[in-house]
């Protein structure tokens, strides 16, 4: 049983609506995708700025063209008891990305174009299949590059009957543009803040600008939806719900993040601290030696300390559920 939120963080399911049907009824989901379609044109989705032209099928970082691919689709029992819930969290996960994780426990299709392409009929298509099967949200994971694309098929999804929440499942490496044409759409924000460091960034995941472009957008997410706050049956319905995957050896890392958090947000935020990493892609490899062992327990204990440290309290700890 989901536990019933404390009362200055609970929306009630009556007071509830999706972000998007408010813009949809508007005109401004629709205009929102003309914009969104014309960065694609000299590509300006994310902080890559690839300046290539998508509409024309090109190709850069992320190796995705005109149309999105779908790896997978389905409800997920995975996530967080907010998300998940009893139905599942409804993710579709999207193939490509704009980081080089070398670590990516999900190198087969992050790093390769994998799955179908979809065009956003059949996009609309699948969400639409989600909430037929009962999910109680859909969950666009690793969306950073393809926010065009899907808000094409969201406009399409609404049509045919689409209410569910969206939850927007990111890296937090993403482009401020298309972050403002989200603004109204995404109902949840679920940022990964992975490092604070320049130096770790560049190494570990090939974006030294990573830390200052996720400090930017976190914050305007939290501007858009708040602290997460959830219906009377635990079910979350708007705000942030932040991750940090706590890496071997970089407890520095953690304080860092954890205290801009705290001071930057709120001490009320949603914080998922993770224990899930282990030595996958590039690291299995042994080509980062100093990342390429398991957390350990007193690693993890020490990462929850610092989070209650530094005034976090909503924290969502899972050591028991590590692969």
């Amino acid at each position: 049983m989901l536990r019933r939120p404390e009362p200055e963080f609970l929306l009630p399911e009556k007071d509830f609506e999706p972000a998007y049907l408010a813009l949809y009824r508007s005109g401004e989901l629709a205009r929102r995708v003309e914009e969104a379609r014309q960065l694609l044109a000299s590509c300006e989705v994310c902080p890559r700025n690839c300046r290539i032209n998508r509409l024309a099928n090109e190709t850069k970082i992320c190796r995705i063209g005109r149309y999105a691919r779908v790896a997978s689709a389905f409800p997920h029992f995975g996530e967080e008891d907010p998300l998940r819930g009893w139905r599942g969290s409804g993710t579709i996960f999207f193939s490509g990305c704009n980081l080089r994780c070398v670590f990516c426990q999900n190198w087969d299709i992050s790093q390769q174009p994998a799955g179908p392409e979809l065009r956003p009929e059949e996009l609309a298509g699948v969400m639409l299949r989600l909430q037929e099967v009962g999910c109680h949200n859909i969950n666009w994971v690793t969306p950073e590059h393809v926010v065009p694309q899907i808000l094409e098929a969201l406009l399409l999804a609404v049509e045919e009957g689409l209410r569910l929440p969206i939850v927007y499942n990111t890296s937090a490496y993403d482009s401020m543009h298309t972050l403002r044409l989200l603004d109204g759409v995404v109902d949840i924000y679920m940022p990964d803040f992975k490092f604070w460091s320049r130096e770790r960034a560049r190494r570990y995941l090939k974006a030294p600008d990573y830390p200052e472009v996720a400090r930017q957008v976190i914050k305007e997410m939290h501007r858009q939806v708040g602290v997460l706050k959830m219906n009377e049956q635990g079910l979350a319905r708007r705000g942030v719900l932040l991750r940090h995957l706590v890496m071997p050896g970089m407890l520095e890392e953690t304080r860092a993040i954890l205290t801009w958090v705290a001071r930057e947000l709120s001490p009320d935020t949603y914080v998922n601290v993770m224990a899930q990493y282990r030595p996958e892609y590039q690291v299995s490899d042994n080509k980062y030696p100093e990342i390429n062992r398991p957390l350990t327990l007193d690693e993890y204990r020490e990462a929850l300390r610092i989070a209650e440290e530094v005034g976090l309290w909503r924290l969502d700890e899972r050591w028991s559920v590590r692969v």
